[in-house]
């Protein structure tokens, strides 16, 4: 019996529409609910990894739904309940077709860019004399959405989403208040936690009643980057690399086995030993995030578990 949860395919009560998306697979019922399922899929590089990493959707999930909840006195989220580990259940939204990335360093896809030679994304103007994991004096807003071809996410300008009609400009002052303000929450939970929130993508979507609403995860190590904060600015100081609290570990791992996602290229094999050091490093991630030992949901039968707790809760 296989201790990973890599795909479900369960038949729900009421169900109507079923999404497999990269990580999560998403179960529509008629009630205008929806119920998510965090597998143990790892992707890297747009490229979902062929083995399953025990426990990681356990964690992303418990992560996510905590961050919600320490968030929904400032902004109002999708989710209702977690009737298991690895499940959550909330209401159905029209999803926006914009992605919100809310940066504070230089570092990652903004840091490519400048390193570059490009001083504006997305529209914001970058000042001159910066360097890799520099601060920046206010955080950034760089939307992006998809591509008409492909999964890869396009940066665009809040100038070009307004002029094209993809999001109101109403709604979208509410979209730039609600990401600021979860940001602010984001990163006052990581200080007490000893570490910075760099930067972090949010989605959002309407209720059925018009109502906008944070949906899928925030705040964990799939959708966000952290450094530690202690020590920073002496690395900062030095050049030497920043201390990083996300999963940019398993894209080294990868590209030190010479793959990143490019066409021709074969995805490394996953040793029991590497697939067992990222569970560890994804238990130390949930552990640090959240101040919490991590406790460990029964594997022995993932599925049974998992479809007798949603049925459980629908039922009640």
């Amino acid at each position: 019996m296989s201790k990973t949860l890599t795909s479900t395919q369960f038949q729900l009560p009421n169900q109507v529409d079923f999404y497999k998306g990269k990580v999560r697979e998403v179960y529509t019922l008629s009630n205008d609910k929806i119920v998510i399922v965090a597998t143990d899929r790892l992707s890297a590089f747009d490229v979902v990894l062929p083995q399953g990493i025990p426990y990681k959707g356990q964690i992303l999930n418990e992560i996510a739904s905590e961050m919600l909840k320490a968030s929904e006195d400032i902004v109002p989220n999708w989710l209702e309940a977690v009737p298991d580990p690895n499940v959550s259940v909330g209401v159905k939204c029209e999803p926006f077709k914009v992605e919100m990335v809310v940066r504070n360093y230089l570092v990652g896809h903004v840091a490519r860019e400048y390193s570059a030679g490009k001083r504006e994304l997305c529209g914001v103007k970058l000042k001159e004399g910066l360097k890799l994991n520099d601060k920046f004096d206010a955080p950034i807003i760089t939307p992006t959405t998809k591509a008409e071809q492909g999964d890869h996410d396009q940066d665009i300008s809040k100038e070009d989403i307004l002029s094209q009609g993809i999001v109101s400009k109403e709604d979208y002052e509410i979209l730039e208040d609600y990401s600021l303000k979860l940001f602010q929450r984001g990163t006052e939970l990581a200080e007490k936690r000893d570490l910075l929130l760099v930067d972090t993508k949010y989605e959002f979507g309407k209720t059925p009643e018009g109502q906008i609403v944070v949906i899928d995860e925030i705040h964990t190590p799939d959708s966000s980057r952290y450094f530690y904060k202690d020590g920073y600015e002496q690395r900062q100081a030095k050049s030497e690399k920043q201390k990083q609290l996300s999963k940019e570990f398993v894209r080294e791992w990868l590209m030190e086995n010479g793959f990143q996602g490019k066409e021709g290229q074969k995805i490394p094999d996953l040793t029991p030993e590497v697939v067992s050091s990222i569970s560890d490093r994804y238990i130390e991630l949930y552990e640090k995030i959240t101040g919490k030992a991590f406790e460990k949901a029964d594997v022995i039968s993932i599925k049974t578990r998992i479809l007798n707790n949603i049925k459980g809760y629908l039922n009640s």
